[in-house]
């Protein structure tokens, strides 16, 4: 029996019922005593299309509920190896968007004064930028999975530098990241010039455009990318409208031709063994999502995540089965 904190299981309270907290586990007040924690940034005001993500991380939460503690699939067991809690919301401003930026870099400089593991439910990606600030303060530069439609890396939107459109541009220039060992997964879409991915790629990121991943198990990409990255602090960065409309219609900017539900979790699988500093899934709008699934699939993905991070066991390489075929 473990003394960690365990979500509330079913048959102890209906799964309609008890706390509104992320796998409805234990909240706290803030990181203290805890190896990861799930804490929301209800942002939208960065958005540039169809707003909501600010009800993101209740969404999420809500339908976090059927969620069980133990992986089929990988074995991984994180309740009885980590501490794990719900930390609650970071008290964005409503009215100021760069204001909000610093309230969320001043949020998770105090988280990381403790030796956790921040697990973000986002919001909109302008959240990314200060999280990443912070990450470097206390981990130096990062390398970065950044799974996306959009690449994120304009120069302004509207003739704002602040804006969901920028947060890796402006990461990069803070000097958060680690060049060689940055990785966007899921580019797509249509563009206003030829070379609209290519700002990363000339500074030596890598990017492996949705295209290229259509039909494919994204398990060979992502040993090649633990090989590359080693033993780097990264962080993970999942936009769920890099999903296909199909799997997470309920979000602000989606594109169609998009990487599968099974392509995105084979990506957060393929993350266990690497240094993890912290994560996000970002652009869940709810007023979009009629039915639940992107927020479904929004906190399955956030549990994959905990399921990689480092100190969590999997007895499992392949997903047992009884019948070859």
């Amino acid at each position: 029996m473990t003394d960690h904190n365990q979500p509330l299981g079913g048959n102890a309270m209906p799964r309609f019922g008890g706390p509104a907290t992320m796998m409805r586990l234990p909240a706290q007040d803030s990181a203290a005593g805890l190896d990861a924690c799930f804490i929301g940034v209800p942002l939208d005001t960065g958005t540039s299309n169809r707003p909501g993500t600010r009800l993101g991380p209740r969404q999420i939460r809500d339908e976090s509920r059927m969620l069980r503690p133990y992986n089929m699939a990988t074995g991984a067991a994180p309740f009885d190896s980590l501490q794990v809690a719900d930390i609650g919301d970071v008290p964005i401003n409503t009215f100021d968007l760069k204001k909000s930026v610093q309230i969320i870099e001043d949020h998770y400089q105090s988280i990381l004064t403790h030796d956790v593991i921040p697990l973000t439910l986002g919001g909109d990606h302008t959240l990314t930028w200060p999280i990443l600030r912070a990450i470097k303060d206390k981990h130096g530069p990062v390398a970065l999975i950044h799974v996306d439609a959009h690449a994120d890396t304009n120069a302004d939107m509207f003739g704002e530098k602040v804006a969901h459109g920028c947060p890796f541009r402006r990461a990069h220039e803070d000097g958060c990241l680690i060049d060689d060992k940055v990785f966007q997964i899921g580019l797509r879409g249509t563009g206003y010039a030829p070379a609209d991915f290519d700002w990363g790629r000339d500074r030596g990121w890598s990017v492996i455009p949705a295209e290229a991943c259509w039909f494919r198990s994204l398990a060979p990409l992502m040993t090649q990318i633990r090989d590359r990255i080693g033993n780097a602090p990264v962080y993970l960065s999942f936009d769920i409208d890099s999903l296909d409309p199909a799997y997470a219609p309920g979000t602000g900017t989606a594109e169609i031709g998009g990487l599968t539900l099974p392509q995105g979790m084979e990506i957060v699988r393929g993350c266990a063994g690497l240094n993890i500093v912290g994560a996000d899934l970002v652009e869940v709008s709810p007023p979009y999502d009629m039915a639940g699934n992107t927020a479904v699939a929004g906190a399955g993905l956030l549990f994959e995540m905990l399921c990689a991070l480092p100190g969590v066991p999997r007895t499992a390489t392949t997903p047992r089965s009884d019948i070859v075929f």
